[in-house]
């Protein structure tokens, strides 16, 4: 009978190498005991802010991030978008428009979004994450409310990671941020 590590290392797909347990509860089980999660912070654009509001935030979070005292990791990671549904509403509300006028402007914004699905575009939305080790689970979430009340007092808001979230991230780190579309083979 062989052991769990033999397996491990003559398997050829990652999840058996990995030292995760699950991912439940907006966390990942570690198989050591430790807990992954952390925050996903909202972006917030702040060159349309006024140069002292700017200012501002950019001092508050440097005073923030000086506050965190343990390990953590500052994650981007881009999520593909689907912009199909938005197509669809569109054209229902093209097809229910009697104006040429508003016809007309309907009809460029769904060519404009057409232009956007096209290959030489690639249509993505930005997420942003800290993310954080933990044993304890009390230590845990004393660190999350930490996170989350830190950056409301900076002015962006935030929330735990979902468990999405860090499939995203995982998904993200492992695959170098690309994509992998399965299809159907012809011959």
């Amino acid at each position: 009978m062989k052991n769990s590590t033999t397996i491990a290392n003559n398997s050829k797909f990652t999840d058996a190498w990995l030292p995760i347990k699950q991912i439940m509860n907006g966390m990942i089980q570690l198989d050591g005991g430790y807990y992954v999660t952390g925050v996903k912070v909202q972006p917030k654009n702040i060159f349309i802010m006024d140069q002292v509001a700017q200012d501002n935030l950019i001092y508050n979070l440097r005073n923030f991030y000086n506050t965190i005292d343990y390990e953590f990791w500052l994650i981007i990671a881009d999520r593909p978008v689907d912009i199909n549904l938005y197509l669809a509403e569109l054209q229902q509300k093209y097809n229910n428009t009697n104006s040429n006028e508003i016809r007309k402007l309907i009809l460029q914004d769904i060519n404009k979004a057409n232009g956007f699905m096209s290959v030489e575009y690639n249509v993505v939305d930005t997420e942003y994450y800290i993310i954080f080790q933990e044993k304890k689970l009390e230590i845990l979430q004393k660190k999350l409310h930490n996170l989350i009340s830190g950056l409301a007092n900076c002015g962006l808001q935030s929330s735990q990671t979902s468990n999405n979230d860090l499939r995203i991230i995982l998904d993200n780190l492992l695959n170098g941020g690309e994509t992998i579309n399965f299809g159907t083979v012809m011959n």
